[in-house]
């Protein structure tokens, strides 16, 4: 029975919503009456457990078994008398069916009489499993037992009468009563269940540290007040913290256990296992330290003494310290979501461990018979102290309204975890009144002045201390340093190529210093906007903010004004002939001349920044600083920056500064020179002429007719080159983090072993290096010196059981052959073999080649021959190999000595010629093929396997006559003679020699091995250069081998090894795909299970002969499982684990099977359990179970099978149930642990059962929220965070020792890691040229990216999985996410972010890997980049982003911005480049003021412009991701690969997808910025090789793409039909060309990249649907993908909730669009170059008669469209005709031309666009005016989109060649490996069975 919280535990139910029975089919043998338990519905949980022990005694006595279900049919009517409860009426009217049936028809069995027939059979139930089980059963079938024996004793009293009830009954009931705890179910530890005890719980440590929380002596202990009074039951500290607050018992249970687990692993560590008594004192105070380091450091911040170091007297201190850290987590186990605010659980704490002080230093319980006071029960903490708090959370989470809500209008986890940083938090005052305790005020937390005034508690909550604004100036508010910088560089160099003209000379000039000392009145001027924005941005926050806060920011903007008009004034002063704004402030300051005073000022305005240097190159001594609490030094940092909890101390040590900055001045000092030198000095000049050009041939009307010096083409040109100067950093960023990460790797050895001829030259080092790697005891051994042959032979033994369980795993899994395995299985080695068995790839063709080299031996020198064959020191083995077992086989065939003595006379002479060095002389090399020939033929006879033994055996013995004729006729020289003497030879030579063979070891599989092995060895003349031909494999074995090189911690002993867990999140991806679902086709006919076949042929065929092609429908599905991105294989990955450790331990213990050794047979059996666990989150496992879905039962089904396979597996979900309070039916949330059972539990186990004060996933993010309620559940000193597509290997998982020692391999003078981080292997980039394209990018990203971001940049974060978190680090600091609606969207991200924020730091490893799964379509893909395209927008405005840019510093900050936000920000500039760059030209060309510049030959023969341009054009095509790709695939493959890989890419326009991609990430970017509307996007993780629809790409890609590359492409064609300039120019038409190619990959990418996009039959299908789609009318219920009206108003839903300020800048934005009509109609020939207003005036006209005339015929068209045909249609013909008449009139009268028309289409058709634009923005003012007309008109726009995207690719369909060449693009990589992709995409699909 599990832990629980109610009084009546019960296991798991399954809810009903039909009438009938769901069947539960798992496994086969459940009989029809497991349908009984099945129909319970959730209101009724108890009757569940009833429903099944009649099941379970039904056979036994049938009679009991209808008692019980009477007792439930009762039970259910007293619940609900009603059944107003959901299925409850329905299983009432079951029950009352089945209970009729057997009324009648089943009899007692033992007495007459229920009442005696159930008392006997509870007696005999009770003696035979309950007494007699106790030292024979185990745990949990006495579990089970105990449930039986509850349920029947209940329905005893249901049946017998009390007086009846005799004595025996009585005293079982109370014995069992009792002892309720002890028959539990458990999750590894069966601390109090009675029966067989397992080896874990016989392990020292254990018991050590069980014994250490069972110390309750002198603890004051409860007496409960009641008619009797009664001594509560206190085992240890757990109960007696129980009876203190009312802990739930499922959360003392797992606490418990998991307590004893930390002490137990912990202390076991360099402990001597043999003299192990308690637990050391130490390990109590290192847990103390590290659980209580975060409240210790909160309480120091918040100036309150901390209360785990306050001891009373009369306690031990151990039982104290164990004492604070149970509650603790008790605390933290009931949080629930409260979990995220770690402040408020310190807050929660701190009060209780004083409570607990008081508490032991008065002595007297506040549960006393003094009190007359009752216990409390078991909800009462969750009730009065997580449920207000929770209630608060959800009240703020609801004010979210999905997203939807601006984040300054609600509360998320941070503002209100940060209210616990005020002194303020302690005016929630503890209150305890005798046993009872509570917060005052906690039902409403208040933030800081609602305290002061209780009338606003109403009211909208502060933020506090940030406010997540939308604005892009958050980015130059987190990182104003870096803008100053990059500003005031800017200036500099603006100001140093003005000056004449850049020459080196001016440095020397006074007036030029000067003028470069004006940076600094700009620095005052920026500085003085970040104070602005300190205000602005966080003005919603300063009701909770301190006074000392508002002043600091304050006294910065007071100091910033001052700054901004005192250093303008001092350098008006020193300037000698002011103009402009200095001329004015000269002005103020009248005659005063002191050049030096502008000086002295830059020197006091700089002082902060010395300070600021001097402390930057001391990090430690700031450190120290700003942890410091002592008023001065708090003084000094508070104008730095503002008093926070976090953020503080982050510097790093010296060294590591040190690194990362030398990296950025170099980058910095190349970026600022190229940009100086290409950028900015080619421009200065040609500037200078355009500013003193006259204006005259202006052609477009003046609206501002007074602007001089030409500013509008000043700005035009050098708008993007602006831009490209503040984006080409990151450019610089790639290129060095490249170069820097690539040497970095190859000093940490990666890609060494990257071949198989690299493996095999370096074999013979692998098990030396493996056993310094992996076996603590090879430490021991190199120190002590043992002979080298012992430790060669011990390290070959004990590697070659490594190697071969990495072997048979890849068999397992498919990716070698049987041929495979064979050939790569090391032998092993007994201490009789002379050589090392080498595994037999390494030895093919070696014996056959020492042949054919003796054979052709021409020496004479015996050394001569042994040199050649040692050469090869591969085939020297092979040749001692193949001798030894000759003779070992042929001592073992023969009995008779006799025999035996003339093959040792052989084996004498030979090694005595070999000794005297006569070898050459006494035998004849050229027979020894001969004697293989021989050989070969006995091995073959060995092999054979013969029904008549006599005849076996007479055939060897031919055999062994024929090799002993052949050696001692072709092989020695005399060999008769020299024999001649031994009486044994002479019988042989009258052939009755060998005829006794001993065949006893023929069925020997060790003896197999070896004849098979010989075999082998002699006749395999081939090379095993292509094993194993799997890529996969050949890619596993290389990574393996090459990481034993590594820098890798040596493992220590599996006792001395962290702990851990691995917890993987799960909503309802697929678990186990079905043979229905393998078999179903597609539109094209292929199914998925043909698709694998074909992308896997190998696989399949390795599968195949595995099932000696007997394989079944069962074994098919999980082969195919096993390759998609599944439940099932991320758990098989994860329980290699397991695999490795018990591995390990067998390892370690060799001999723990032998008797003598139990105590280490008792570790390897325990190990395992102890040392790692594995939870899969299923977050709606719950509802999975109640489903009437038949996929949902399905899922559920499959996960119970993977727990029933997996004993280390636990499923933690959230269990919704319906509970009948005060008679009405409330929803109550379980968080529930379940484990594999048996028959009588469902097959399941109910481990923990934990009330939740809420649903936990409708406050925070899903995925966070989901990893939050199950991490209570881990175990262990470090977690792993595994998603749901991950895989991982055995070979890997046996590294997991050695990666976790790195938490302890930091340097002295450094701090210890917090989160490891590991790479990630892409097992999807197969599948097509579109993942093998984003395969390449994410592996590039986890291997050279991170591994630089760690090292030396120190700004790795977490980027998702699989990092390995330092567990108890980061539960007492807000968990492993962070989980804020909207915000932490990203919210893997974050937890670095609080990781480093709160004094931790990321590390990189690269000599582990785990396998991770990637989306694999262009639409998966593109959602994929959306989506952390959205979250980088969501960071940009949260308060970690703003405090790690203000808190590092400069040069780490540089990092920080430059791999986050920036690249996204980059991403957005580079387009925003194009823009600017394209409307500048079209601004010059309309104005005529490019023409001007052309007749400047200066000017025209200046190609700065274009030169500058190429950075935007690299980054534009993807290199800035390519070049990490080269690299990394260089380092790890070789260069030739590499540049293999990339040529291969570019032919299947990998730039094309990366320029796609550019535009997905900006436009997201900017869009969640502006407007908000992030929200998770569900990519899919199928195979994708479906065809989509025309339709779905213009509903994904429309506003995202379309729209903007027709826009670019009609600023191209204007461009190009206006302009003349550059033409020449070969650098102008490479900008051009990539523009023009952006345009291209914007508008036909999603088609080139769409399965059968050029098929001719599916464009016509695609053009019928999308007619379809746009037609269908809009509404409720109408899906997006179903009506264009429905898609139109969802493409709208970010401006129905922006604010003003995002509805401002969209108009701003759409004003561009007017441009093109302004342009445009002063170059008409109608327009007769006149530049009047009159003319634009006039084309407005035009554009309102064009719309009215449209409106008339549509409003006609209603009005007489049906009745009066005729006459619209003549309405119609009219109108056609006066437009037409007009446009004669017009060409005739006023020279209006053809080409006039067309131009006016493009000036028109922007127009017209834009003013859609300007109507959605304003949509709340015009909704119910003309909103249909503004439909309508969308309508329009969206059909002339389609038709010019359409029109295309129609064309290309028509060209039948051309889908054959997209199909070779897409699925290249595929058809390296086999695939058929032209049969799979025409459908000509082999119907024949796959089997």
């Amino acid at each position: 029975m599990a832990s629980s919280s109610g009084t009546k535990p019960s296991p798991p139910v399954r809810r009903m919503s039909k009438a009938q029975a769901i069947m539960f089919d798992l496994p086969s043998n459940i009989g029809d009456l497991a349908v009984d338990s099945d129909l319970v519905p959730s209101s009724l949980p108890s009757i569940a457990l009833i429903l099944r022990v009649a099941n379970e005694i039904g056979n036994d006595n049938p009679r009991i078994a209808h008692l019980c279900r009477l007792h439930a049919f009762k039970e259910a009517n007293r619940i609900d008398p009603t059944s107003s409860g959901r299925g409850v009426r329905q299983l009432k009217t079951y029950l009352s069916n089945k209970i009729e049936e057997e009324k009648d028809e089943i009899k007692p069995q033992l007495a007459r009489t229920d009442a005696r027939e159930i008392q006997l059979y509870y007696q005999i139930f009770y003696e035979k499993n309950i007494k007699e089980g106790q030292d024979t059963k185990q745990p949990e079938e006495m579990a089970k037992f105990y449930q039986i024996a509850m349920v029947l004793h209940d329905v005893l009293k249901t049946v017998v009468p009390s007086s009846q009830v005799d004595y025996k009954t009585t005293k079982y009931a109370k014995e069992l009563g009792s002892q309720k705890e002890q028959y539990e179910h458990y999750n590894i530890l069966p601390l109090y269940a009675v029966g067989i005890k397992p080896a874990i719980m016989k392990l020292p440590e254990i018991n050590a540290a069980f014994q250490a929380i069972r110390n309750v002596e002198n603890l004051p202990m409860p007496m409960a007040h009641s008619t009797v009074d009664v001594n509560l039951f206190v085992n240890d500290i757990f109960d007696w913290l129980l009876s203190l607050y009312g802990f739930q018992k499922g959360n003392i249970a797992n606490q418990r256990e998991h307590l004893i687990l930390l002490l137990a692993n912990i202390d076991v560590r360099n402990k001597n296992l043999e003299t192990y008594s308690e637990l050391d004192s130490i390990t109590i105070q290192y847990l103390t330290d590290e659980i209580f380091k975060n409240y210790e450091s909160w309480c120091d911040f918040m100036y309150h003494e901390s209360h785990v170091r306050r001891y009373p007297q009369g306690y031990a201190v151990q039982q104290l310290q164990l004492i604070y850290i149970a509650l603790y987590l008790l605390i933290w186990g009931e949080a629930s979501n409260i979990r995220f605010m770690p402040e408020c659980i310190c807050y929660i704490f701190h009060n209780m461990a004083s409570d607990v002080f008081q508490i032991l230093s008065s002595k007297v319980h506040p549960v006393s018979d003094t009190n007359q006071t009752a216990a409390l029960d078991q909800e009462y903490f969750l009730r009065t102290v997580i449920t207000p708090i929770y209630k608060v959370l959800f009240k703020e989470s609801q004010k979210n309204k999905e997203g939807k809500a601006s984040h300054s209008r609600w509360n998320n986890y941070d503002d209100l975890n940060e209210f616990f940083w005020s002194e303020n938090c302690f005016r929630l005052r503890w209150r305890r009144d005798h046993e009872k305790y509570s917060f005052v005020q906690l039902d409403e937390i208040p933030l800081l002045n609602e305290i002061f005034s209780p009338c606003t508690v109403g009211k909208r909550k502060h933020k506090t201390n940030f406010v997540e604004v939308r604005t892009f100036l958050h980015l130059y508010r987190s990182f104003h340093r870096m803008w100053i910088f990059f500003i005031m560089a800017f200036q500099a160099m603006v100001i140093i190529a003005w000056t004449r003209s850049g020459s080196i000379f001016t440095l020397f000039d006074e007036d030029f210093l000067r003028r470069v000392l004006s940076i600094f009145i700009t620095s005052a001027v920026l500085n003085l906007l970040e104070a602005i924005l300190d205000i602005g941005l966080t003005f919603k926050a300063w009701g909770s903010f301190e006074f000392t806060q508002i002043l600091r920011y304050l006294m910065k903007l007071f100091m910033g004004a001052i700054w901004v008009v005192i250093l303008p004034i001092g350098y008006s002063i020193s300037e000698q002939n002011p103009t402009g704004v200095i001329k004015f402030f000269k002005h103020w300051t009248g005659n005063m001349q002191n050049r030096s005073f502008y000086n002295y000022l830059v020197v006091l305005y700089l002082i902060p920044d010395l300070l600021a240097t001097i402390l930057f190159v001391l990090p430690l001594l700031r450190k120290k600083m700003e942890l410091s609490n002592w008023w001065i030094i708090t003084l000094v940092m508070w104008w730095n920056q503002p008093k926070l909890y976090v953020g503080r101390g982050m510097h790093e040590d010296f060294f590591s500064l040190l690194k990362y900055t030398l990296f950025w001045i170099m980058l910095l000092v190349i970026k600022l020179t190229f940009s100086y030198f290409v950028e900015i000095l080619p421009l200065v000049r040609p500037t200078k002429e355009i500013l003193d050009m006259p204006g005259e041939n202006y052609l477009l009307h003046k609206f501002v007719p007074n602007v001089a010096h030409n500013v509008g083409a000043i700005i035009a040109i050098w708008a993007p080159i602006v831009l490209v100067y503040f984006m080409d950093t990151q450019i610089w960023y790639s290129i060095f983090s490249t170069l820097f990460g690539g040497v970095l790797g190859a000093f940490r050895h990666v890609g060494e072993i990257r071949t198989l001829g690299m493996l095999r030259s370096r074999f013979q080092k692998v098990p030396p290096a493996f056993g310094q790697r992996f076996l603590p005891s090879a430490h021991h051994d190199s120190k002590t010196k043992l002979l080298d042959k012992s430790i060669e032979q011990k390290n070959m033994a004990n590697f070659s059981q490594m190697w071969n369980e990495f072997i048979r795993s890849m068999r397992v899994g498919d990716l070698i052959s049987n041929r495979d395995q064979e050939l790569l299985l090391v032998p092993c080695s007994s201490s009789e073999d002379t050589v090392i068995r080498w595994p037999l790839f390494l030895l093919a063709s070696k014996i056959p080649a020492a042949l054919n080299i003796a054979k052709e031996f021409k020496g004479k020198e015996d050394t001569e021959l042994i040199k050649l064959i040692k050469g090869d020191s591969y085939m020297h083995s092979a040749v001692i190999e193949c001798y030894e077992t000759l003779r070992c086989l042929i001592y073992g065939l023969l009995e008779d000595e006799a025999d035996k003595k003339i093959v040792m006379n052989i084996y004498d002479k030979v090694a005595n010629s070999r000794r005297e060095e006569k070898f050459l002389k006494e035998f004849k090399m050229s027979g020894m093929p001969f004697l293989s020939i021989k050989l070969e033929k006995w091995l073959n006879i060995l092999m054979t396997d013969y029904d008549d033994d006599e005849i076996y055996k007479a055939q060897i013995t031919k055999a062994l006559q024929g090799i002993m004729d052949t050696v001692t006729h072709d092989v020695m020289i005399n060999g008769q003679k020299t024999l001649q003497g031994d009486y044994s030879f002479q019988n042989s030579k009258d052939g009755q020699s060998f005829e006794k063979i001993n065949i006893q070891d023929r069925q020997n599989k060790s003896w197999k091995d070896k004849v098979r092995r010989l075999h082998f060895l002699l006749t395999f003349k081939e090379s095993a250069a292509d094993v194993p031909r799997n890529s996969e494999a050949r890619r596993r074995i290389t990574f393996f081998t090459n990481s034993l090189f590594m820098r890798m911690p040596s493992a220590p002993k599996v006792s001395d090894m962290r702990s851990f867990s691995v917890l993987t999140p799960y909503y309802k991806e697929d678990v186990l795909y079905s043979y229905d679902e393998l078999n179903k086709e597609n539109e094209d006919g292929i199914s998925t299970l043909f698709y694998l076949q074909k992308i896997y042929p190998d696989e399949w065929t390795n599968f195949q002969e595995r099932m000696n092609h007997k394989e079944n429908e069962e074994d098919i599905c999980n082969w195919a499982t096993y390759r998609g991105q599944t439940l099932s294989r991320s758990v098989r990955g994860m329980m290699y684990y397991r695999n490795a450790l018990e591995l390990q331990c067998s390892l370690e213990f060799p001999n723990h099977n032998a008797i003598s050794r139990e105590e280490d047979s008792i570790r390897v059996q325990a190990l395992p359990d102890s040392k790692f666990t594995y939870v899969v989150s299923c977050q709606i496992y719950g509802a999975l179970k109640s489903s009437d879905d038949s996929k949902d039962q399905r899922h559920q089904k499959n996960i119970l099978n993977l727990m029933l396979m997996h004993q280390s597996l636990r499923v933690a979900y959230i269990d919704e149930r319906e509970e009948t309070i005060n008679g009405e039916p409330q929803k109550t949330y379980y968080s529930v642990l379940v484990k594999g059972g048996d028959k009588f539990d469902g097959y399941e186990r109910e481990i923990y059962r934990i009330k939740l004060p809420g649903p936990p996933t409708k406050v925070g993010e899903g995925k966070p929220e989901n990893q939050n309620h199950a991490i209570i559940f881990t175990r262990g000193e470090a977690l792993q965070t595994i998603d749901m597509n991950q895989d991982n290997y055995f070979e890997e998982a046996f590294k997991m020792r050695n990666v976790l020692e790195e938490f302890e391999h930091s340097c002295c003078w450094q701090q210890k890691p917090t989160i490891l981080g590991l790479r990630e292997h892409i097992f999807t980039g197969s599948v097509s040229s579109l993942a093998w394209f984003m395969s390449n990018q994410e592996t590039s990203f986890v291997t050279i990216g991170q591994r630089f971001l760690a090292s030396p940049l120190r700004v790795r974060f977490h980027y998702g999985h699989p990092d390995i978190f330092d567990r108890i680090f980061h539960i007492t600091r807000g968990g492993i996410s962070k989980a804020s609606k909207t915000i932490n969207l990203s919210e893997d991200i974050f937890a670095g972010f609080n990781s480093t924020l709160r004094g931790g730091y990321v590390t990189h490893h690269d000599y582990i890997q785990v396998g991770k799964g990637r989306d694999v379509g262009m639409n998966q893909i593109s959602s994929f980049e959306a989506k952390v395209a959205n979250g980088n927008g969501e960071q940009t405005l949260s308060r970690d982003m703003y405090r790690l840019g203000c808190r590092f510093d400069f040069y780490r900050m540089l990092s920080f911005y430059f791999t986050t936000v920036g690249f996204y920000f980059n991403s957005m500039v580079t387009v925003l480049t194009v823009y600017l760059f394209l409307y500048g030209r079209l601004y010059l060309v309309m104005s005529g003021m490019e023409r001007e510049i052309l007749e400047k030959s200066i000017i025209n023969q200046n190609k700065s412009l274009e030169a500058a341009l190429i950075p935007q054009s690299a980054f534009q095509m993807g290199i800035l991701l390519v070049l990490p790709m080269l690299m990394e695939i260089s380092l790890e493959k070789g260069f030739r690969t590499a540049l293999g890989d990339f040529i291969i890419m570019q032919l299947q326009l990998a730039s094309v997808f990366f320029t796609f991609q550019l535009g997905t990430k900006a436009h997201y970017f900017g869009r969640t910025i502006l407007h908000g509307g992030s929200k998770y996007r569900a990519t899919g993780r199928g195979f994708v090789v479906f065809h989509a629809k025309f339709t779905d790409n213009y509903r994904l890609y429309s506003r995202s793409h379309f729209v903007k590359g027709l826009e670019l492409g009609i600023l191209l064609v204007l461009y190009e039909v206006y302009g003349e300039s550059y033409r020449s120019s070969k650098l102008y038409l490479f900008i051009t060309y990539s523009i023009w190619f952006l345009v291209g990959s914007w508008l036909f990418a999603p088609f080139v990249f769409n399965p059968s996009g050029f098929d001719w039959q599916k464009t016509v299908d695609d053009w019928a649907d999308w007619k379809r789609w746009m037609g269908i009318r809009g509404g409720i219920g109408i899906q997006p993908e179903k009506s264009w009206e429905s898609w139109w108003d969802g493409e709208q839903e970010h401006l129905k909730y922006t604010n003003i300020r995002g509805r401002v800048l969209e108009i701003i934005l759409a004003l561009r669009f007017f441009v093109y009509q302004y342009g445009i109609v002063y170059h008409l020939h109608i327009a007769h170059h006149s530049r009047s207003w009159l003319v634009y005036g006039f084309s407005w006209g035009v554009m309102v008669a064009a719309l009215l005339l449209s409106k008339i015929v549509s409003v006609g068209g209603q009005i007489l469209g049906i009745e009066l045909q005729l006459v619209f249609r003549m309405l119609k013909a009219f109108l056609f005709l006066a437009s037409l008449g007009i446009i004669i009139v017009l060409s005739k009268a006023y020279g209006l031309t053809i080409s006039d028309l067309l131009a006016a289409v493009l000036a028109f058709m922007p127009t017209g666009w834009a003013l859609l634009l300007l109507a959605q923005a304003c949509r709340p003012l015009l909704e119910g005016l003309i909103w249909k007309s503004v439909k309508e008109m969308a309508r329009v726009y969206d059909y002339i989109m389609g038709l010019l995207l359409f029109t295309p690719i129609a064309i290309l369909s028509w060209l039948p060649f051309v889908a054959e060449f997209q199909t070779r693009i897409l699925f290249n990589q595929a058809f390296s490996r086999g695939l058929q992709i032209s049969i799979i995409l025409a459908g000509r699909k082999d119907k024949a069975s796959p089997r």
